[in-house]
């Protein structure tokens, strides 16, 4: 228990430094990057929690960038700034990075030495694993939205 709130705290704190490099790449106002700070922590943490549990990448990715995305209604509500301040921001350290790269080492080696079964088999899973994570978090920040901004009702 006391090695997985370490893992937890770990993470959190190497998931906030990209979260507010790239919100400082996105000109977001010096006070709001301790929100984009905590907002990156709090997704990619909760992420993890999720996966060492045994629920699989993609799934923890959504519910993590939905999460995220409902607490960045409630911030954007409450500090009357834009929404996309914060969420942008908060899942940038989920972007799949991993397996994006070895899609294409896998396609570059499939271009340069011939089709294998194992190097396409990488190629497909590494490219569809990537794909799945950003379609993940996109639906995961349009869920919030489509819930709470909605005029008319769902019935």
């Amino acid at each position: 228990m006391i090695e997985l709130l370490l893992l937890l705290v770990k993470d959190a704190l190497l998931s906030a430094v990209p979260a507010v490099g790239f919100a400082m790449i996105f000109n977001v106002p010096p006070r709001m990057l301790k929100y984009c700070a905590i907002g990156g922590a709090l997704a990619h943490s909760l992420r993890t929690l999720l996966m060492h549990f045994g629920i699989s990448i993609e799934w923890a990715t959504l519910t993590a960038a939905t999460t995220i995305g409902f607490v960045c209604v409630y911030w954007a509500r409450r500090l009357l700034v834009p929404r996309p301040v914060f969420s942008v921001a908060s899942i940038i350290p989920m972007i799949p990075g991993k397996f994006a790269f070895q899609a294409m080492i896998a396609l570059v080696d499939l271009n340069t030495r011939g089709v294998t079964m194992p190097v396409l088999e990488s190629a497909l899973e590494n490219g569809l694993k990537a794909l799945f994570i950003v379609a993940a978090l996109s639906i995961g920040l349009a869920i919030p939205s489509l819930v709470v901004y909605r005029n008319r009702p769902i019935v």
